[in-house]
């Protein structure tokens, strides 16, 4: 389960990918990505796409939840649940910007980019916004716009190393059009791993 990830794309480089992206983020630092922080999405406006910064993890279904703390779900594979049923419409559907992603090992961690160097990625992710939630005891309670990415059974390059899972990675301007426009019947169908050969085992984030 992917719990680690790079992004060093410029927001300029995103700019040129989605015409009238609105930059909401200020100056975008590159960098690592660890589950509940902030990282940046792209997501709807009302007339157009935006570049926010998010808190990784969406709420958890309550079944799983042993006290009133809500740590978020990072990964989302099960589209039939109920609860994410209310999050999979195309307001709620986003992209999430990564270079480079780990799964874990024993020993650390195994990095994965695209075989085509430079080649833009994104996650297939999902999000909810004005999320009120006790994310961390010393916090409180808190309100936060949230996300997550979907994931899928794994390509051959990560298989070797996660045989269960990997994140849904688009890498198509169809592809991301289709993610976030249309109906979930087409947009589902997008749940599926990268080709063999598509990515590449690194050593580590840039």
């Amino acid at each position: 389960m992917c719990n680690l990830y790079n992004h060093t794309m410029a927001v300029d480089a995103m700019r040129q990918l989605f015409a009238g992206l609105e930059n909401k983020t200020g100056n975008l630092e590159p960098g690592d990505i660890y589950p509940d922080r902030l990282a940046p999405i792209i997501r709807h406006r009302s007339d157009g796409l935006e570049l926010v910064r998010a808190r990784w993890g969406m709420p958890s279904p309550p079944s799983v939840l042993k006290t009133a703390r809500d740590p978020g779900v990072t990964n989302v594979r099960n589209l039939a649940s109920p609860h994410w049923r209310r999050w999979l419409g195309p307001a709620h559907r986003c992209l999430v910007p990564v270079t480079r992603f780990a799964e874990p090992k024993p020993g650390g961690n195994q990095w994965f980019g695209p075989a085509a160097e430079g080649q833009p990625m994104f996650f297939a992710g999902i999000e909810v916004r004005g999320w009120k939630s006790l994310r961390k005891v010393k916090d409180g309670e808190t309100t936060d716009d949230l996300f997550a990415f979907l994931t899928c059974a794994p390509n051959a390059e990560v298989a070797s190393v996660h045989p269960k899972a990997m994140p849904v990675i688009l890498t198509k301007p169809d592809e991301w059009e289709t993610w976030l426009q249309a109906p979930f019947d087409v947009a589902a169908q997008l749940q599926r791993p990268l080709a063999d050969g598509a990515l590449q085992l690194l050593d580590g984030p840039i």
